[in-house]
C-alpha cells in the first residue's frame, strides 16, 4: 500500500457542524480507520489544517485532538501548492467570497450549503469552478442517512407504486436564549447575517426531493417569524430579523406533491426531528433519519371515521418496520469518502457546485412566494 497525504484546508471548524461532523466525524475518523483505501494500492491520509478568525480556538481544537496545522490566514494557506482541497464550513455570509479565492487558487473545492446568499453568487461559484477545471462538491447530508437511504431503497425498488405525495415535518422548540440558553447560534435569527429557515433549510428539502422523487417545478411557501425577540450568547436582547418558520408546497417532475413544514418554534411530537410520509397507490412509508416504516396496500386497514366513539386502533403499530440490511456509517463522513475518491480516483460524483446552487435558488424562490402571496415556478438552471 501507498499512502498518500492529503493537505485540507478546513474553514469554519470552530462551529458545532463543521467541528463535530465534518472534523471529528469524518476526517479525524477516517485517520482512526488508517486512511482510505482507494482501491487501487492507495490509501489517502488525510491532514487537516485548521483555518478560522480565531487562532485561540483553533490551537486548543488542534491540542485535544493531536493536529498539528492551524492558521488564520486563508490567502497564505491557499497560496500553498501543498494544499490540495478547501472546505468551508464558515457562516453563509462569509462563504461565497472565500469559495471564489480557493477557486482561483486551483484547489478543489468541498462547501457545506447554502453555497452562497443567492442564486447569482451559487452559479457564479458553479461556473467559475467549471471554467477553472477543479473538482468540487456540495455537502448533501440528509440523503446518506439510514432512515432516507432505506427509503430511497424502497423508492428505487417500485414498492410505492405511482407516488402522490410527501409530507414532511421538520424542527424543535430552539429556546430565546433568556432563562436557557439557545442551542443555535444568533445569526441564525437575523437575516442581515444569513440567518432564516427558509435560507437554511430549504436548499435540504431540495436536493431530498430531487434525489428521491424527481425536480423541484413549483413553490409556494409562507415564511413568518413565529419568536420576533431573542437573547443572544451574551445574554444581550435582540430582534429577530428573519424567519424562523416556513409551511412550503413543492410540485415535483411526475406530478407528486411535496408539503414540508420547517420551524424552529415547534414542541416535537414525532419519533425523531425530521419524518417524511410517503404516499403511493400500492403502499406508504415513514422515514425520519434513522428508522423507516412501512404500510403495503395489501396491508391497509380500513379505518371508519367515527366521532362518537374514543378511537381503540394503535395506529402506529399497523406499520412494519425496514430493516437496516447493511452496515450505516456516518452519513457526513460517506459523502467526504466519496469526495475524495472523486478527486483522486476520479470516482464519479454529482453533488456539485450546480447541485448547490439549485438549493439557493429554491430559497430564493420559496422567499420570494412568501413575500408576493403566490406560487412561482421553479425553471431549471444549467451552466
Amino acid at each position: 500500500m501507498t499512502r498518500k497525504t492529503v493537505r485540507i484546508a478546513m474553514n469554519g471548524v470552530t462551529g458545532r457542524m463543521g467541528h463535530r461532523q465534518h472534523l471529528v466525524r469524518s476526517i479525524l475518523a477516517l485517520r482512526e480507520q488508517g486512511g482510505l483505501d482507494l482501491g487501487d494500492g492507495t490509501v489517502l491520509w488525510p491532514e487537516p489544517i485548521l483555518l478560522g478568525r480565531r487562532e485561540r480556538a483553533l490551537r486548543e481544537i488542534a491540542e485535544r485532538h493531536g493536529l498539528e496545522h492551524v492558521s488564520t490566514d486563508v490567502d497564505a494557506v491557499l497560496a500553498d501548492p501543498d494544499v490540495d482541497l478547501y472546505f468551508d464550513s464558515q457562516a453563509t455570509s462569509a462563504r461565497e467570497e472565500s469559495v471564489k479565492k480557493a477557486i482561483a487558487a486551483g484547489k478543489h473545492i468541498y462547501t457545506e450549503k447554502p453555497t452562497a446568499t443567492g442564486l447569482a453568487g451559487a452559479l457564479g461559484l458553479a461556473r467559475l469552478a467549471h471554467a477553472k477545471g477543479v473538482k468540487h462538491g456540495v455537502v448533501q447530508d440528509k440523503i446518506f442517512l439510514p432512515g432516507l437511504l432505506k427509503l430511497k431503497r424502497l423508492v428505487d425498488g417500485g414498492f410505492f407504486g405511482r407516488i402522490l405525495s410527501i409530507r414532511g415535518e421538520f424542527g424543535y422548540w430552539v429556546f430565546e436564549g433568556d432563562w436557557q440558553p439557545a442551542q443555535r447560534p444568533s445569526w441564525n435569527y437575523r437575516a442581515e447575517d444569513g440567518g432564516g429557515i427558509v435560507v437554511d433549510m430549504f436548499p435540504h428539502w431540495e436536493y431530498v426531493l430531487h434525489e428521491l422523487f424527481g425536480r423541484v417545478t413549483s413553490v409556494q411557501a409562507l415564511a413568518t417569524t413565529h419568536i420576533p425577540r431573542r437573547w443572544d450568547e451574551n445574554g444581550k436582547p435582540y430582534d429577530a430579523t428573519a424567519d424562523d418558520a416556513a409551511y412550503g408546497v413543492f410540485e415535483l417532475e411526475g406530478g407528486a406533491i411535496a408539503q414540508i413544514n420547517s420551524s424552529w418554534a415547534v414542541r416535537v411530537n414525532r419519533d425523531e426531528l425530521v419524518e417524511f410520509q410517503v404516499d403511493g397507490t400500492e403502499g406508504s412509508a415513514v422515514a425520519g433519519l434513522r428508522k423507516c416504516r412501512t404500510q403495503h396496500r395489501g396491508a391497509t386497514p380500513k379505518p371508519v371515521w367515527n366521532p362518537d366513539v374514543p378511537a381503540i386502533e394503535a395506529f402506529r403499530d399497523q406499520w412494519q418496520e425496514v430493516p437496516d440490511n447493511q452496515e450505516f456509517d456516518n452519513g457526513f463522513k460517506a459523502q467526504w469518502e466519496l469526495f475524495l475518491k472523486h478527486v483522486y480516483a476520479d470516482a464519479p460524483y454529482h453533488w456539485d457546485l450546480l447541485a448547490g446552487a439549485r438549493g439557493v435558488q429554491l430559497a430564493e424562490l420559496g422567499l420570494k412566494s412568501s413575500a408576493e402571496g403566490r406560487r412561482l415556478d421553479v425553471p431549471e438552471i444549467t451552466l
